[in-house]
């Protein structure tokens, strides 16, 4: 049974739509698609403002624009996260100020961060890891006392929430991601979210491309002109039309993630009570959307030994971030704060198991009794002391 690790859902309206904007001539940005893509999100985010992007990566990079980020700032975020959570910041100047997660949630600690404070730091990026909330209150808390800006790195979080509350509506701005591995996807895209209403002009004009076009459009002004920094930060209508399609289906779509994710979450639960592995902890209050289930191991070795036993069973089992801290490019760009112990151990013992719209219970049964196979194969060969199951 050859099950793989990402298989991107496809709802039959992509090419219909696309179909349409290829008749409609209106190849370029900001079309009919991408209007009702803002609408959604503006919708179930809450935000003042949303902005497809080509990219997460896009976003951020955005966000860094936004808030003015230059030489000698310093941002605060976990080592436990994508390249572009740094880049896009590095990009403008800033140091990077890595501080460590916690065990439980994989989320950047909300006590470190006041710890890696100081007269520079001028904005807080948390990462949703998994679509599990970080401790938003608290950093929130933390950030609002001392006017710092927050920018939420959501990239995996699309209806995610925390006590009701979307992720991506805490922070003065936020970041989506729509890439092939996410939960919406368009190939490649991403959304800027919007908080607060004295950033919404300023963004649509980095977004296109320094200039006040999108006034121009609207028939606020009779012709546009260079105003500010920017870059072309728009997706095609092509890209939008194929996301629209997700969009429409996104209740459906993480319905059955959420549905897959408790099947692991159920089925695992007795290789997490005799001690061979550690399951996924959902923060208290927080509504998870079911876009990554992990295992944590025991150990490295563990970890390594398990992933290449279920990829000879065809399994698409693989590990995540090397923490950025660790990276060629940290000598120059950043410094750590505190230990990173947690930050290590998570990134040496985590494996994230195939999880898509398509994998049956068929399918999530076989990578359980895989995993449960492995376990009892190194009991019998006395590797380990558990009780078999």
């Amino acid at each position: 049974m050859k099950i793989s690790f990402n298989y991107p859902h496809i709802t039959g309206k992509e090419l219909e739509y696309i179909k349409d904007v290829f008749e409609s001539r209106h190849l370029c940005g900001d079309g009919k698609y991408s209007q009702l893509c803002h609408g959604w999100l503006e919708e179930k985010i809450g935000c003042e403002r949303a902005l497809l992007t080509p990219s997460g990566t896009a976003a951020l990079e955005m966000a860094a624009l936004l808030l003015d980020i230059k030489e000698g700032d310093e941002v605060i975020m976990p080592s436990f996260t994508f390249v572009s959570t740094a880049n896009a910041f590095v990009l403008r100047g800033a140091k990077i100020v890595f501080v460590d997660i916690t065990r439980d949630t994989c989320n950047i600690d909300a006590g470190e961060i006041e710890k890696a404070i100081t007269s520079m730091t001028r904005a807080v990026v948390p990462v949703h890891y998994a679509g599990i909330a970080c401790d938003m209150p608290a950093i929130m808390k933390i950030c609002d006392e001392r006017d710092i800006a927050v920018v939420e790195d959501a990239a995996h979080a699309i209806l995610s929430n925390h006590n009701g509350k979307a992720l991506g509506s805490f922070g003065s701005l936020a970041a989506f991601s729509f890439h092939e591995t996410k939960n919406l996807v368009a190939g490649e895209a991403g959304a800027l979210i919007i908080n607060d209403a004295r950033m919404v002009e300023r963004a649509e004009i980095i977004r296109e491309k320094g200039t006040n076009r999108s006034q121009f459009f609207r028939g606020q002004i009779d012709k546009y002109t260079w105003q500010d920094l920017g870059s072309s930060f728009l997706p095609s209508e092509l890209q939008a039309a194929f996301l629209w399609a997700q969009m429409e289906e996104a209740g459906f779509i993480n319905a059955r993630r959420q549905a897959t994710w408790e099947m692991y979450h159920q089925a695992l639960k007795p290789l997490e009570e005799n001690g061979l592995l550690r399951r996924p902890t959902i923060s208290p209050g927080g509504m998870q959307n079911g876009h990554i289930y992990y295992v944590l191991t025991n150990t490295a070795e563990e970890r390594d030994e398990l992933m290449h036993y279920l990829v000879r069973e065809e399994i698409g089992a693989v590990f995540h971030y090397i923490p950025l801290h660790d990276a060629p490019g940290a000598a120059k760009h950043s410094r750590v704060c505190g230990n990173l112990d947690n930050t290590a151990y998570v990134s040496s013992r985590l494996l994230r198991l195939p999880l898509s719209v398509s994998l049956s219970q068929e399918q999530v049964q076989f990578v359980v009794d895989s995993i449960a196979a492995f376990y009892q194969s190194r009991i019998r060969k006395g590797q380990l002391q558990q009780a078999a199951l």
